[in-house]
């Protein structure tokens, strides 16, 4: 299992993301965090944007089609595409994933 996170500017689009992404059984959950202030460089200008963090939940296999999938269908020229590989999970929830992807 893996924590895929992308960044969205606004909840309109994170919605759209994650019903996509899940519809399309690229992840079994997305969570929508609420909106916190990013800071970063962006062609050579310090920015500051408010955006909201979706934690998508998916296996190791997806995230080559994932990450695709956020590249077309993301807004930003760039977007944030980190994964994280979970060390540790319950029994129970991984079989849920699992059995939710296919």
């Amino acid at each position: 299992m893996i924590v895929v996170l992308t960044t969205v500017p606004n909840a309109e689009e994170g919605e759209r993301l994650a019903r996509r992404i899940v519809e399309g059984k690229l992840a079994a959950c997305v969570q929508m965090l609420p909106a916190m202030k990013s800071f970063y460089v962006w062609e050579g200008a310090l920015q500051e944007d408010a955006e909201h963090l979706l934690l998508i939940k998916t296996g190791a296999e997806k995230y080559a089609a994932l990450e695709e999938f956020i590249q077309t269908n993301h807004s930003y020229t760039v977007p944030e595409i980190v994964a994280l590989a979970a060390e540790k999970v319950s029994e129970s929830y991984l079989g849920w994933l699992q059995a939710s992807l296919k």
